[in-house]
């Protein structure tokens, strides 16, 4: 009977031992999904501050490089599909678009609606090649974006329009339910015009971004000239057509297909920034006198072009979300 006892004793011992083991390690499982789940919200290096309560200040940052993006005709191609059609489109382009997001050293702030954007250069700097790395996304978006397929009109073409701008921010973590990582400052707006400002399928940039990319060198960039910003005034602005072929792996942190546009010969206007030589990169600028065979638009009072009538009709889909930028940040908008 007593080694009846003791066998039974020792028996329920080890169902204990294992059912404590069982249960930590779906204790476990639980608290990495939590956290996985904090880190999609917020940058990693913010999330484990809150998570150890500490208290997460603003921080300043000289310099890094914004993207913004959003469908030109969008408005349109909602009118013509349904509510839960918009939602898986917008689900299937932007589920891409994260995975692309995760091959760069880059962090995805936020979107609303069709408006996209990501940052780099914080919450840790990465010293020069935050303006890189956001080039070599926004051409990876380009180029898949020109072969992704809408589900209910695989006969429409998605045209996406890309602004960059470089500058410096003030980041901050904003609310409590729900706190989302913010950004402060002019180099916001100004990226945002940068892509109001743009045209279809093309990367358009400003000045303190082409400067920064000509620095690291190995990009194609063509100038659009000088254009009326709302806000801004004059600014001159360029294009980025690609990469070209050789390009030191030691100036990026991620090395990324060469985009198809770097292969076609440069036309005159065009600015080849070349990593090899170390010189500065003469610029083409254009003349400030207006001719007679030129022809100066104001589309509501936002930009200036001087012989681009042809952008007038792509400029309207963007004055819906600019009102959204004006605060220097972007709420928080699920979309």
């Amino acid at each position: 009977k007593q080694w009846y006892q003791r066998r039974v004793a020792i028996t329920a011992g080890d169902n204990l031992e294992e059912l404590v083991a069982e249960r930590s390690e779906q204790l476990a499982i639980e608290k990495e999904k939590a956290d996985n789940l904090l880190c999609r919200m917020l940058p990693k290096p913010i999330a484990e501050k809150l998570k150890q309560g500490e208290p997460v200040a603003p921080q300043a940052y000289d310099e890094v490089t914004i993207y913004f993006s959003d469908i030109v005709g969008f408005t349109d191609l909602s009118s013509q599909s349904t509510p839960f059609q918009v939602v898986d489109l917008l689900n299937d382009l932007y589920s891409l678009f994260d995975g692309i997001v995760e091959r760069h050293d880059v962090y995805k702030v936020e979107t609303i609606g069709d408006a996209y954007m990501v940052v780099s250069g914080l919450p840790v700097r990465n010293g020069n090649r935050h303006v890189a790395e956001i080039a070599n996304m926004s051409l990876d978006f380009l180029n898949f974006v020109k072969k992704f397929k809408v589900r209910h009109k695989p006969d429409v073409q998605l045209r996406l329009r890309i602004g960059l701008h470089t500058g410096s921010v003030c980041a901050g973590v904003v609310g409590l339910k729900m706190p989302r990582y913010c950004l402060f400052g002019d180099t916001v707006n100004t990226a945002s015009r940068m892509e109001s400002n743009g045209l279809p399928l093309k990367i358009h940039m400003s000045d303190d971004a082409y400067d920064a990319l000509s620095k690291i060198g190995g990009y194609e960039l063509e100038s659009r000239g000088e254009i009326a910003i709302k806000g801004k005034g004059v600014m001159t602005t360029w294009f980025l057509l690609g990469k070209e072929k050789k390009l030191e792996e030691s100036q990026l942190l991620t090395t990324l297909p060469t985009s198809s546009e770097s292969n076609k010969s440069p036309s005159p206007n065009i600015v080849r920034s070349r990593s090899s030589s170390r010189r500065s990169v003469k610029r083409e600028r254009p003349k400030q006198a207006v001719g007679p065979s030129e022809t100066i638009i104001s589309i509501d009072g936002t930009a200036v072009y001087k012989n681009k009538s042809a952008e007038d009709s792509e400029q309207n889909d963007s004055g819906q979300r600019n009102n959204g930028h004006n605060n220097g940040f972007l709420p928080s908008v699920n979309a």
